[in-house]
Parts: structure tokens; sequence; C-alpha cells
């Protein structure tokens, strides 16, 4: 689908410009007037690591007039083997302040924005409101959630893109031409049944195949040229190499951008709708979260385990993973479940999603039972990959 330009051409080139984006003026679909419209152009880049590294490079690289950079985190040593903007020098240094180090030492005509800050539903929109286009680098659900609800109610398009280990997706969202993110996922996976980069980990390449694609949308929408990925997913697969795209419509029933929208502002606490649990759960999860097959395998091994049931007594009427034993979230809150868990057994925690079992894991590990776990997407991951003739709920 073939869209207008999103920006208006710059008054002109310099002469310096002119020699710079030589091998861009003589694309005839590219030309003088798309290299002015990128000059003109102001794009935000949200989170300045590994889809952001490749993507602010390549954005100052081909002329982008204005780029800005938000990012809160400051470089990590683990970072380097992705997030090719920064260097080692740069450890201990703002992600913000080193990625804009780097743009402007790729093209000084940049001009650079820098946002050392965290999007949050209090800056969002304000920030939003001065660039044309967004790029989207988040790892996390609860900002890319905020980033898409903030860009449909500004009415402005979005590039998104997302990476775990060999596999990576990108698409553009823009209401008004196509789908909202919410279109494509109109809920929020439940916590830990989709591990982080950090828990998985990532190929570093991938971040440059899916942030390059990012940009390249990104110049399409600008100069108003090709077929964008409005409508589409596209979904590439680094160990078979493979690319494939799958259509995605507007859904007319979209909660956002639908016919009857019932989210017409920010939501309050968008942690919150995803489901999303506290760092001291975090932490604890990591390392420590098995699938629902990975249990089943344990239970078909004979492993001495201990599987508990963290929800309420209703919830494990409905449904239950057959030899679990329900202790209830509130007694790990209050310490009277810790003397009814064994000492020679494994601890497995397990509840409908994988928050409150995090949140008991925890608790647990911190008790001394430091080989214990918990499984990621709980009963509902049950239900889904190993037993579906269970009920949900």
């Amino acid at each position: 689908m073939s869209l207008p330009p999103l920006v208006e051409p710059a008054a002109e080139l310099t002469v310096d410009e002119v020699r710079r984006y030589s091998r861009h003026l003589i694309i005839p679909d590219v030309g003088m007037a798309g290299q002015k419209r990128l000059k003109n152009a102001k794009v935000l880049c949200v989170g300045a690591g590994g889809l952001g590294s490749p993507a602010l490079m390549y954005l100052a690289a081909a002329g982008v007039g204005t780029l800005g950079v938000i990012d809160f985190d400051v470089v990590d040593e683990s970072n380097l083997q992705r997030q090719i903007i920064h260097g080692q020098s740069d450890v201990g240094r703002p992600k913000a302040e080193s990625a804009a180090a780097t743009v402007r030492e790729i093209n000084p005509l940049v001009d650079v924005v820098v946002h050392n800050t965290a999007l949050t539903n209090d800056n969002v929109m304000e920030i939003f409101s001065g660039y044309d286009l967004i790029v989207d680098g988040t790892d996390n659900f609860a900002t890319r959630y905020m980033v898409n609800d903030a860009a449909v109610l500004l009415g402005k398009p979005y590039v998104w893109g997302s990476i775990y280990r060999f596999d990576g997706q990108a698409s553009v969202f823009w209401a008004e031409h196509g789908p909202c993110y919410r279109c494509l996922y109109p809920e929020p996976p439940p916590p830990g049944m989709v591990p982080s980069c950090a828990e998985g980990g990532v190929l570093g390449v991938l971040c440059a195949s899916i942030g390059s694609i990012q940009v390249n949308e990104a110049i399409k929408l600008l100069t108003g040229i090709g077929d964008p990925l409005v409508g589409r997913l596209m979904i590439y697969d680094a160990l078979e190499m493979k690319y494939r795209d799958v259509k995605v419509r507007k859904d007319p029933e979209c909660v956002l951008c639908g016919k009857n929208p019932t989210v017409t502002q920010l939501l309050d606490d968008y942690e919150a709708f995803c489901g999303a649990i506290s760092d001291e759960a975090a932490e604890a999860a990591t390392g420590s979260t098995i699938t629902a097959r990975e249990l089943k395998a344990m239970q078909d091994n004979g492993d001495d385990i201990f599987l508990v049931d963290v929800r309420e007594i209703n919830e494990y009427e409905i449904v239950s993973i057959p030899g679990a034993t329900l202790i209830p979230k509130g007694e790990f809150l209050n310490g009277s479940a810790l003397e009814k868990l064994p000492q020679d057994k494994r601890i497995v925690l397990h509840c409908k999603s994988g928050a409150r079992s995090a949140e008991a894991l925890a608790i647990v590990k911190n008790a001394g039972f430091s080989d214990a776990v918990h499984v990621g997407g709980g009963v509902l991951s049950w239900v889904a990959t190993v037993d579906p003739s269970l009920p949900s709920y």
C-alpha cells in the first residue's frame, strides 16, 4: 500500500549535504526531493539498545535532520555484544548520551536531541508530539503498549521491532491507514510466558537485521516511496534464513482504534495492565523459570519435586495441574507456607500465569530454597501446551 510522504521537503540541500548523500540522490525514487524530506524529518528512537543502536546509526547516516533518543539506562558490558552504538569506553555512561555522541560522529549535520529519562505516562505525549515518526526499540510489553497508545492518540505512525534469540519481527503501525499494535496483540501475554532477552538471550547480529529493516521502513514512510509494512507483520528466522510476512487486519472492535473505542486516553498503569511483577520477583525468576513442558518432563522422569499451586482454592477447584499441592500465595506472604515445604525436595511453584508464583518464588528463595523454580505461564501454559483437555479460565 503506497502512502503519501510523511513530511514536506526542506527548502534546500547544502553543497556538503549533496556531496554526503550523493548515492541517495542518484536513486530516482529518492532523489533531491526525497533527501530534502529526510533532512526535514524529526524521528524519535525509543531505546538506545539492541534495536536502537543500528536504527540510530543508519538514520543518522541517511540524513534524517533531527534525531531524538530516549533511554534512561547506562551502558553495561553485557550490552556490547549487540548494542553496537556503544563502545568499551562507554561502560557506565548513560546510553542516551553515548548514542548521541556516536550519531554526531557519524553525521555532524544531524541535530541530536537527548532525552536521558524514562518514558512514562507523564512525558510520553509531550515528547512524541515533537516528532514526525517513532521508531520503537523497547524490550518490555508495558512500554510497547504505552508507545502504541500514545502514537494512536497523537495520530502518529511508528515502526515496531522485536527480537529474541534467532527470531525477529517488524511492522509499521499507523491507525490512520491500518492496524495498531493492539489489533495484533489485544492483550499482553501472561507474565513469565515470554522470556526477555536477558533471560533467553539474543544473537547480537539479529539486532542489526531487524533494526535496519526498521530504518528502511522509516525512510519509506518519510519519503513516500515503496510499500511500507502497514498491515503486515514481517517475521525473520535467522537460523533458517527465511523471511515471511503475515497480513494484519485492522480490528473493527479494537479498544483503541476500532469503531467504538473504549480506550480514549493513556492507561493509568501499564505495568499493572501487563501484569508486571516486582523487581524482587523478576530477579528471583531470572534463571529459575521452567516451562510447562519441562514440568511435565520432571514428573514423567520421577524427579523428586514438590509442586505447589499458589492460587486460591476456587481457582484450584476449576482446574489444577496433577500432583500439585495447594498453598495460596497469602500463606507465603505471612510466612506460614514455609513450614509446609519439605527440605529434601526441589520446590516448583505455579499459579495461573506466572506472576503470583514469581512473587512466592522470591520469598522461597530468600528462605533458603535456592534451587526452587516456578512455571512460566502457569496453568494457562499447562492447558495450552501439555493437556488441552483441561478447562481454562
